[in-house]
């Protein structure tokens, strides 16, 4: 058993233990295939993802023909981005998203390059926002696609997608949000009737991971998109493959779980951020890179001069589950490339943390991590000639 203070929730959540109790007798009592439609095991098996799809979609305000399981956000952007592409490249071949997306987003665009797709990747500011202005003047005719995150991973920005909405509408584009952050932790019943995809991981909301959703919203342009897996014509075609029963009956009642809360759990957080970040830039000389007013409530980053981040994150491992950056970008020894669109320096991009907070997480634990990388970054800036010389 760990006994690292956890603030790490953007990268995954702990399980819910309603979640696991919910999902325990799909693994082997009612075990059935959903698509065995001959017996009893399969009727059960089917009737519990249609009370879970049902579950979904009246918590989240939509229908739920509008929803197809995946196994996670990463695949969900996949099959969007290149189910929409396929579809509409008669259209055009245009697409626009932001140079702040979640690498899923980034790397299947870089993919959709080399097929020959146009992509414009919009500035953001030192908020981490887009600029409207920009947007409207990069959308044309062939702009088949617009794909803007909703909230940010690494600083919490959120983007104000219900004037992007107008733009791409006014244009005839299709609209893609990456919300997989934002859900549990703000209510975004309203962002889906604005855009016509999204996607979500259950393992955000402290569900099981393995398993994640596509929104469609229900109109023929967005429904007529080219299936991502074929086999077995499962989903109304638009998946192949045997659903998951038990991960998704823990994605449902993980929704369930997380509205039942939401707004309570998102001041008692917001107040736990609001009291984190003001001790954290108590340090000399550290900086905030949350400088949007609208944000997740959940998330602090947080940059610390004249420290190195490889041997800062290395030290606080001891103690505390941080991290400097998206978990699916783990592999990069690259500097934050969310805090360099927003015109960081890489130097201290590097030398930056972001802290998420989450529902097990506890007053004494602030005050514990206050302590803690406060004095680790003082350790740090006493190795580090450059701090020493720093006034000179």
């Amino acid at each position: 058993m760990y006994t690292q203070l956890y603030f790490d929730y953007n990268a995954t959540t702990p399980c819910d233990k309603e979640v696991v109790n919910a999902m325990l007798p799909y693994f082997t009592e009612n075990f059935g295939n959903p698509s065995s439609s001959q017996h009893p095991y399969g009727w059960l098996a089917k009737s519990a993802i249609e009370d879970a799809t049902l579950s979904i979609a009246k918590t989240l305000g939509v229908s739920s023909n509008s929803l197809v399981y995946t196994s996670g956000a990463t695949e969900s952007i996949n099959m969007i981005l290149k189910g929409v592409v396929r579809k509409k490249k008669t259209k055009g071949k245009h697409i626009i998203t932001t140079k702040a997306e979640h690498k899923a987003v980034l790397d299947t665009c870089h993919f959709l390059e080399k097929d020959g797709f146009e992509i414009t990747y919009l500035d953001v500011g030192i908020d981490g926002l887009i600029s409207l202005e920009q947007l409207k003047s990069e959308l044309r005719t062939d702009t088949i696609l617009v794909s803007v995150l909703f909230a940010n991973n690494e600083t919490g920005t959120i983007q104000p997608l219900e004037e992007i909405a107008k733009l791409t509408r006014a244009n005839g584009s299709l609209l893609f949000s990456d919300t997989t952050q934002a859900l549990g932790k703000i209510d975004i019943t309203s962002v889906l009737h604005l855009v016509d995809f999204a996607c979500f991981s259950a393992h955000k909301v402290y569900g099981p991971k393995g398993i994640g959703l596509v929104y469609m919203k229900e109109m023929e342009e967005a429904h007529s998109i080219v299936s991502f897996i074929q086999g077995g014509g499962q989903q109304k075609g638009k998946r192949g493959g045997t659903l998951n029963t038990p991960l998704i009956v823990g994605f449902a009642k993980a929704i369930e779980v997380a509205y039942a809360t939401l707004e309570k759990e998102k001041i008692r957080t917001e107040v736990l951020r609001n009291r984190l970040e003001k001790g954290l830039l108590a340090i000399d000389l550290s900086v905030s890179n949350c400088r949007s007013d609208m944000r997740l409530p959940n998330t602090v980053n947080i940059s610390f001069p004249f420290v190195d981040g490889a041997s800062l994150l290395s030290a606080l491992s001891k103690t505390i589950a941080v991290s400097n950056g998206s978990a699916c970008n783990s592999a990069s020894v690259e500097p934050s490339h969310v805090l360099v669109a927003m015109g960081i320096s890489p130097t201290i991009a590097f030398a930056s943390l972001r802290l998420s907070l989450g529902r097990n997480t506890t007053e004494e634990d602030i005050s514990m991590a206050i302590a803690v990388i406060s004095e680790e970054v003082k350790k740090q800036r006493e190795n580090n000639i450059l701090w020493e010389r720093k006034d000179h």
